[in-house]
């Protein structure tokens, strides 16, 4: 008989807490819920107050039955579930099964699985906290109502299968905006005119760019003014009529939040925020290091603050000063943003002294990868800023007038350690010398180049620029972000170029017809509004189902009106040029989720279907047939001739350039490469 029973929510955390307690502490996992809305029915009682009809999740009864003996059998249940509003409504089934009272003093929480957080947080247990509670059933019974009375019409408007979301349809929306934006995009002309220059003392030469005449900024869009300017200076002396040196500083970024995180491994490792939440979740639960047993190594990784303990504060002083010298240690606090939950510290390692090269052998290349980011990220975050001598020079010629900038790094303090990315890939912070030049002194021209510009659309969303843009609308939370976007690529809505996101033709049908008949569904102010009456609920300021009364009666009328309206609306199939070769028909581009397929108009008479195949303009390198790209099972694309295997065996990750000719021998080398990958799979297999 166990004196204690910990309930938590997986195996992988249930091993690492058990070897912080003693011997007559049982730990358990529920295996996440254990209790949800039925999937075969709406399970929401709207005549009677939006109440929920929970029941236990299918395929769980012997798991209740186990969870209920080592209940009986133990003096003191505690509820260890995940540190979040999820993780408080999982506490609370877990209570309701296990009929333990909901005054009970039986939650305890970990913000990060170590031995002093884990034992210091089974002697402090407390109540279920029902406003976080609430906070989950406000959103999960919503999104129910949503998701069960949207999409109904979808399968009999559009096509059978369909779903609608009342966060996904507000990021599929944006997705269509900006692809609306790129199509609708007019390009404008412009011209900039680069002057390079030589110091003759220092024999340096440097890039000076046309500014505008008498001190005044002139934007150049035709030739013609651009002409003109070259004429009136060619004969022009250049002479330096300001110089400004200076100092700039850089400071280092904050702790990773969930979405700074998803943000940066996007960009950093190439991780989707899928896998970047599953390898989280695996180093926050733990991870076996020699001599030490089953450690977690980072904080909780929901989380949208960026605070930090003072213990970790302390750690991190020590290991910078050990490490670099005191000169690059800097007490940093960080603003949380007011939206922001704040009950959990930013994301960070649990022990600073576990360093990412001393348990690399332990992790596997992706929990190494992203350990790396989160623990220079946090160290980072505690060092003094980089510091950048700059040099600002305006230069004259015949009343018009140039610039020219420079800036050399001085101190690199945490840029010696980490630098943060951005989406633009923008240069701000590189390395541009220029010779120290002086006032009222000629530099010489050496030559002058104009060059025609045209602006260019705003960029198609990636992953990490979507989770931007969504938390900066306050669209969804910090658990939200990486199930969204896995579910609208798992449904079609959106598909992936390269890293860019892009709706399909489904996407953009359903779309119109959300936006058209469901203005508040997917209006990112009123997305945004509910999301902050759930926080409402979880500070215990508002009802939950005052929410949904709210809700519900407007959205009613929708329906009803909706359901009249939309007899009209249908998707038009994409008709292919290819025929079917049974019965003459042209095929039809249909979607599954495997992806597109080709399939012939006449069903049910005639059922044949053929695979979807893209071909390129360039022939094949080899025998000059046509080249098909197709995609692996992780949606990497590759390139195989349309004779292969038959009478051709070309197939390469890179497209074949125009032109381009394999030789036999380089056909061999390939085929040779290939049957070496095979090998190494198969030991790796084996191994395991």
């Amino acid at each position: 008989m166990a004196d204690k029973l910990i309930i938590v929510e997986s195996p992988a955390k249930a091993n690492t807490i058990k070897k912080f307690l003693g011997g007559s502490t049982k730990v358990v996992a529920s295996m996440g819920h254990i209790r949800d809305l039925p999937k075969s029915k709406i399970g929401v009682d709207i005549e009677h107050d939006f109440e929920p009809e929970y029941i236990n999740i299918r395929g769980k009864g012997n798991l209740i039955k186990s969870l209920k003996k080592y209940a009986k059998a133990a003096k003191k249940v505690y509820l260890a579930t995940d540190p979040d509003r999820e993780g408080e409504a999982i506490a609370w089934h877990l209570a309701h099964i296990l009929e333990i009272p909901e005054d009970s003093v039986c939650r305890v929480t970990f913000n990060e699985i170590t031995k002093e957080t884990v034992q210091e947080s089974i002697k402090k247990p407390r109540k279920i906290d029902m406003n976080l509670t609430n906070a989950q059933q406000a959103r999960r019974v919503l999104d129910r109502i949503v998701g069960y009375k949207i999409s109904p019409l979808l399968w009999k408007k559009v096509k059978p299968g369909l779903s609608a979301g009342r966060v996904q349809s507000v990021a599929v929306k944006l997705i269509v905006d900006r692809e609306n934006e790129i199509r609708n995009f007019i390009p404008e002309e412009y011209w900039n005119i680069y002057a390079k220059l030589l110091d003759e003392k220092s024999k340096k030469e440097f890039e000076a760019r046309f500014y505008g005449k008498d001190g005044k900024k002139q934007e150049l869009h035709k030739k013609e003014e651009v002409d003109e300017i070259l004429n009136n200076i060619k004969d022009g002396k250049y002479i330096v009529t300001n110089v400004k040196t200076g100092e700039k500083k850089r400071t280092p970024a904050p702790p990773f939040t969930t979405s700074t995180m998803q943000q940066e491994a996007s960009r950093k490792l190439g991780f989707t925020l899928k896998k970047t939440m599953s390898v989280a979740q695996g180093l926050y639960e733990g991870v076996k290091i020699p001599e030490k047993g089953s450690v977690g190594l980072i904080t909780y990784m929901r989380t949208d603050s960026t605070r930090i303990s003072e213990e970790a504060r302390a750690a991190a002083k020590e290991q910078i000063i050990n490490t670099y010298g005191s000169s690059y240690y800097e007490n940093r606090y960080y603003k949380t943003s007011k939206e922001a939950q704040d009950a959990h510290e930013g994301i960070r390692p649990t022990y600073i002294y576990l360093t990412p090269e001393s348990i690399k052998e332990s992790l596997t290349t992706d929990q190494y990868k992203l350990y790396k980011l989160i623990y220079n990220r946090f160290i980072a975050s505690q060092m003094t800023a980089a510091i950048y001598d700059t040099i600002n020079v305006d230069i004259d010629v015949n009343k018009y007038n140039f610039k020219a900038s420079g800036q050399n790094l001085k101190f690199k303090g945490f840029m010696t350690l980490y630098i943060e990315g951005n989406d633009e890939n923008s240069t701000e912070d590189e390395e541009t010398s220029i010779p120290a030049l002086e006032e009222k002194q000629e530099v010489k021209q050496i030559s002058l180049t104009p060059k025609q510009s045209f602006t260019e659309p705003p960029a198609r969303y990636t992953e990490a620029s979507l989770v931007k843009e969504l938390e900066a609308r306050g669209i969804g939370r910090p658990s939200t972000y990486s199930p969204t976007i896995t579910t609208i690529l798992e449904r079609r809505y959106i598909e992936k170029e390269k890293k860019q996101l892009v709706p399909t033709e489904l996407g953009e049908v359903v779309n119109k017809l959300l936006i058209d008949n469901f203005s508040d569904v997917v209006n990112e102010e009123f997305t945004a509004k509910i999301e902050s009456e759930f926080d409402s609920v979880a500070e215990g300021k508002e009802e939950w189902k005052q929410i949904l009364r709210d809700f519900y009666p407007k959205f009613e009328n929708e329906l009803e009106k909706v359901d009249k309206e939309l007899e009209h609306v249908e998707l038009k199939e994409e008709v292919s040029d290819v025929p079917c070769d049974k019965c003459g028909r042209m095929m039809v581009v249909k979607m599954s989720r495997y992806g597109k397929f080709l399939a012939c108009p006449g069903y049910p008479e005639c059922k044949n279907v053929k695979p979807f195949v893209i071909t390129i303009e360039v022939p094949c390198p080899v025998c000059g047939g046509k080249v098909q790209v197709r995609k692996t099972k992780r949606g990497k694309n590759f390139y195989i001739c349309e004779n292969n295997p038959k009478s051709c065996n070309y197939i390469s990750w890179n497209k074949p350039k125009p032109g381009e000719k394999w030789s036999p021998e380089e056909i061999k080398n390939t085929e040779t490469k290939k049957t070496k990958r095979k090998k190494t799979t198969k030991k790796k297999t084996s191994k395991k």
